[in-house]
């Protein structure tokens, strides 16, 4: 039995988004091996009331509120350009936390510290800082990277207005320095894939001694995210329709990029082959562009904005698209989707990181004209889209199901302890 300090940027409840389905799952796993966890993490006003669902797996819970204004964010901007710091790092940089990590520091001991995305491994390090410092036992500390975030900020630039691409090319440096620091400065190192091992390993190499680069590799280890295939059944189709649902968190600027790019040039091309196709756009917090968009095709498109439970939604689907063109880590979206026989488009984007073949478990392609003819394809091919359907659950239970995944993080807390 470890005890663990879990160091968390959102409350991982409900698992509705990538970040949270991931963390969820790992508590569950941990809590069921027995391990005694502290969970430490940020929270907003909308979050409280899904602490309790935390306590079968938590032993104990901590939060600190995090404050976000567009003035606050205009402040640690400037404070990343002053520090040469990543503007994430600067952003979450908050006193509540700091706070909260000295109490935990001067009260209690823990086996592992485990930092959950890049903003939270500064206080990963705090706390080992703060044991070093009273001569105390220091833990281990496991940096879960999540995605190599410098990808997805360079990837971003490359299709950014003229305007933005300064900026964000400084950023993108800024976490490549940063991020390549922290594979260094931390025991281990959690990928969620092997182009995102090889992402972080570029960015450390750059700083790393010759001597130190042999052994990067062993510090980075590739963990896919995981979903229980027990929860998510085959969904049954009520009807047979030409619905196409995309399901994203709307909020963040990559999904949008995606959405947007579909529903300007790829579904208008949709349309001119299956006028019956129609569209469904689920995620929180839309921009106001994607809603317009929805407001002024209502005869075909749905804008729902955030939803509790999407049983509907996939039970009225012909097919998920994930049109995303910037982005890092893996596609939770597309392993549920899978999990539940709904036959996927997505682009080369889109797919890194899951182990699926074009035209045995989704179907890939990048160029508008290319994805509206996959989308056609599907939804006018019911032999393929069961074919699909069936492989892509296969692959999921057998690759991606949480107890298949997880026990290779029982061995790296294993290795750790030992060493």
């Amino acid at each position: 039995m470890l005890r663990l300090l879990f160091l968390t940027q959102v409350v991982p409840y409900p698992p509705d988004s990538g970040p949270k389905i991931k963390t969820y799952h790992v508590l569950r796993y941990l809590a069921g091996q027995g391990h005694q966890i502290t969970l430490a993490s940020f929270i907003r006003d909308h979050e409280k009331p899904f602490l309790h669902h935390l306590r079968d797996y938590c032993q104990e819970i901590f939060v600190a509120p995090i404050h976000r204004s567009r003035i606050a964010d205009g402040m640690a901007y400037f404070e990343g350009l002053r520090a040469g710091l990543p503007f994430l790092i600067t952003r979450d940089a908050q006193p509540e936390m700091q706070h909260l990590i000295d109490r935990l520091a001067a009260r209690q001991q823990f086996d592992i510290v485990h930092a959950d995305q890049v903003t939270m491994a500064q206080y990963a390090l705090r706390f080992r800082r703060l044991c070093d410092a009273s001569a105390g036992s220091s833990p281990a500390i496991v940096f879960d990277a999540h995605n190599a975030v410098y990808e997805i900020v360079e990837r971003a630039r490359q299709t950014a207005l003229p305007l933005l691409q300064p900026v964000l090319a400084l950023e993108a440096n800024r976490l490549k320095r940063y991020e390549g620091n922290l594979i260094d400065q931390f025991d281990h190192t959690l990928a969620v894939s092997e182009i995102d091992k090889t992402a972080l390993q570029s960015a450390a190499v750059e700083k790393a001694k010759d001597t130190s680069r042999k052994n990067l590799a062993s510090k980075i280890s590739v963990i896919p995210i995981a979903v229980d295939c027990a929860d998510l059944a085959i969904r049954k189709q009520k009807e047979r329709t030409n619905d196409i649902l995309a399901v994203s968190t709307l909020y963040y600027p990559p999904n949008a990029d995606g959405i947007r790019w579909f529903m300007n040039q790829v579904f208008p091309m949709v349309r001119r082959r299956i006028p019956a196709a129609t569209l469904t756009v689920v995620g929180a917090r839309p921009p106001k562009d994607i809603i317009e968009f929805g407001a002024r095709n209502a005869e075909c498109v749905q804008v729902t904005g955030y939803v509790p439970d999407l049983q509907e939604y996939f039970e009225r689907a012909a097919v998920m698209v994930v049109p995303v063109r910037a982005g890092s880590g893996m596609r939770v979206r597309i392993l549920e989707a899978l999990a539940r026989g709904i036959p996927v488009v997505t682009t080369t984007t889109g797919v890194e990181g899951i182990d699926a073949v074009d035209g045995k478990h989704l179907l890939v392609a990048d160029e508008p004209a290319r994805f509206a003819d996959a989308v056609a394809r599907l939804l006018g091919d019911s032999n393929l889209r069961m074919s699909l359907s069936e492989s892509g659950r296969r692959l999921v239970e057998e690759r991606y199901d949480w107890r298949v995944v997880l026990p290779k993080l029982e061995a790296v807390y294993t290795l750790l302890r030992s060493g």
